[in-house]
């Protein structure tokens, strides 16, 4: 007899590629064309490389950034347009009955769901007696990717919530629910099997090149660098945790599911930068070879360079640019990205998803390196000019140039810009206030207009053949670039009071972008001066969410009230336009009104955020389960 194992039981089915049924446990004495069995998948190169390929799912949806919903929207980074999907999060109600916005009630099922396809993968290609590949080179990178991909699920889990139940074997289908129920394990030792993990996959890929979209040598130590750091951060520091979360009642008996309860937070750090230079060592990044800055159109076009991963026609945008991707999702025409579409002008007809928040805005620096201030009436007169050549790459705002619209919008807007205001305009001979096409009082689908004045640009094609509405786009997304691991190293080296190479790599960063030297050497200091660097250089590429918990300073970022701005244009004296309205100030004089909106989101923030609450279906399912401090169980 013949052993046919389905999905959920003990196997995936693969049909043609690869191809899920559904959970029974069917035994069958006959052979299906359309199915493979267990003996012959680890019999088959082939067949077994289709099983490490399906896994590569666990990278899919809310797990790439370039989703509806994107994480950001959960941060001061942007604000959801549409639903009220984030407003539980955001506003502190989150519990694990009510989890809120999409990706807080999926991670847990779905990284277990890959965590058990890993365990799957290395059990059978570690057992002679159950695989027939007699490549061992072969073998080696099947396994390399199984134990990378498990380490980045476990990782996924460790940055939500905590410690998790560590699991390490496939199960075998059972009537018994107990066999299911497990305790979760310490902070501690998540991180070690992470890893671990890591090392067995670099130890078993060694120096073998993969193809595009799978694990790269780089990518697993990208991966090891980042978990040592988020380990050696504050959050995960118990003396660090309690003194600043001091109003949970229910945190010290849940402390080691948390962070570390022995040890140095000087050691642990001293283990992250290390291996953060391991990846500094073993790569060279994009254009990080500089000793000063390029200029401001250089620096911009860098920027983009790297949010297009080498990707676009647009002139300026260099091809050399993904280089600094270390690991990425890529894109076919099946499945390519709708990013531009779900985030672009509602005036091009796209649907203004995850807009820009004023206090994102308002943290690019001038150009000279000084910070922004409204309090500045120069720069308050003409808040975007003369910034950090990176804000031209990354938002999209009142005035900016930006695409030719489609024809039905053409001929309203021949000057191709961006209107998010209001505006004086001669109409039928008398002076009229119109507004911008791409507001919540557009003539072109207002619905989807732009609350806060802005939209997203980054990781958006600015070829202008591309209409963002209509085709999809083949911009990659990194899930770890050379340059995180670059701060890795900044962060790790400012904790240990080496300033001077912390200065000297941010100012390779900020020379890239086209931005001045930093000169600064006092640790606290450069401190912050880095943590505002990362979030300029990182925005919207999940990073934020982490950065702002594991630092301790959600309530002062994340719990900042959403602001906005308000932009209107008034005739200059003797001046008039009629016919269509396009940006000009030798015509209009422009006023600028920084506001806080609290309509649809009035942002707070709740200690027990630190940590996601496990579901409390989980927790139904698992009675051996601990909910995270300051949730009801």
């Amino acid at each position: 007899m013949k052993t046919i194992l389905k999905y959920k039981t003990c196997y995936i089915l693969i049909i043609s590629s690869l191809f899920i049924a559904s959970c029974k446990k069917d035994f069958l004495n006959l052979t299906p064309r359309d199915r493979f069995s267990d003996e012959k998948v680890w019999q088959d190169p082939v067949l077994a490389e289709k099983f490490i390929s399906d896994i590569y799912n666990a990278f899919e949806n809310s797990n790439s950034g370039f989703t509806e919903q994107m994480q950001a929207s959960a941060t001061d980074e942007a604000i959801w347009n549409h639903t009220d999907a984030f407003l539980l999060l955001n506003t502190g109600n989150i519990t694990g009955a009510a989890l809120g916005w999409d990706g807080t009630s999926r991670w847990w099922e779905r990284m277990y769901k890959y965590v058990r396809f890993c365990n799957i993968a290395i059990e059978r290609l570690t057992d002679a007696g159950k695989n027939g590949i007699g490549d061992q080179v072969v073998k080696n990178k099947l396994l390399a990717q199984a134990y990378f991909i498990r380490a980045y699920c476990y990782h996924q889990l460790l940055r939500y919530y905590g410690g998790v139940p560590i699991i390490t074997s496939s199960y075998a289908y059972t009537e018994d629910p107990t066999t299911y129920q497990i305790k979760r394990n310490t902070y501690e030792e998540c991180v070690n099997l992470v890893v671990k993990d890591c090392d067995e996959a670099s130890k078993l890929l060694g120096s073998e090149k993969l193809d595009k979209g799978r694990v790269t040598a780089l990518a697993i130590l990208a991966l090891k660098s980042r978990m040592l750091l988020y380990a050696a951060s504050d959050l995960h520091d118990n003396a660090k945790l309690t003194a600043k979360v001091t109003d949970l009642s229910d945190l010290k008996d849940k402390l080691p599911l948390l962070c570390y309860m022995s040890g140095s937070q000087q050691e642990r750090y001293k283990q992250a930068q290390a291996a953060a230079k391991a990846v500094l060592d073993a790569g060279s990044g994009y254009k990080l070879n500089l000793s000063a800055p390029v200029s401001a159109l250089e620096g911009r076009a860098n920027y983009k360079s790297m949010a297009m991963g080498g990707g676009s026609k647009a002139p300026g945008i260099d091809p050399a640019g993904a280089t600094e991707l270390l690991f990425a999702r890529y894109y076919i025409t099946e499945s390519s990205s709708s990013h531009a579409r779900d985030n672009g002008p509602n005036g091009y007809r796209n649907w203004g998803g995850n807009q820009p928040l004023g206090r994102l805005v308002d943290d690019y620096e001038m150009a000279d390196g000084s910070k922004f201030s409204w309090s500045n009436p120069a720069q308050k007169s003409a808040p975007y000019k003369n910034r950090d050549p990176r804000f031209y790459a990354s938002i999209l705002y009142d005035g900016a140039d930006w695409k030719p619209r489609d024809k039905s919008g053409y001929g309203f807007d021949p000057a191709n810009q961006i209107q998010t205001g209001s505006y004086d305009l001669i109409v039928d001979g008398k002076l009229t206030k119109v507004s911008g096409l791409d507001t919540k009082q557009s003539s072109i689908e207002p619905h989807n207009g732009t609350w806060t004045g802005y939209y997203i640009q980054k990781f958006i094609d600015p070829d202008p053949e591309i209409v963002d509405a209509q085709g999809r786009q083949f911009v990659p997304w990194p899930y770890f670039r050379y340059t995180e691991a670059v701060f890795n190293y900044v962060e790790a080296s400012i904790e240990l009071g080496e300033t001077g190479p912390a200065r000297d790599w941010l100012n390779k960063i900020r020379f890239r972008a086209g931005m001045p030297a930093i000169t600064a050497t006092d640790q606290n200091t450069l401190r912050e001066i880095y943590r505002h660097e990362r979030r300029i250089e990182m925005a919207y590429e999940q990073q934020r969410f982490f950065d702002t918990r594991r630092w301790l300073i959600a309530a002062e970022t994340l719990g900042r009230k959403v602001t906005i701005i308000k932009v209107d244009g008034t005739f200059k004296p003797g001046k008039s336009l009629s016919g269509n309205y396009r940006y000009d100030e030798t015509i209009y004089d422009y006023t600028y009104t920084p506001q806080e909106f609290n309509t649809k989101e009035d942002r707070t923030w709740k200690n027990q955020l630190y940590f996601l609450p496990l579901s409390r279906d989980e927790i139904r399912k698992n009675p051996l389960l601990v909910q995270n401090p300051g949730y009801i169980e």
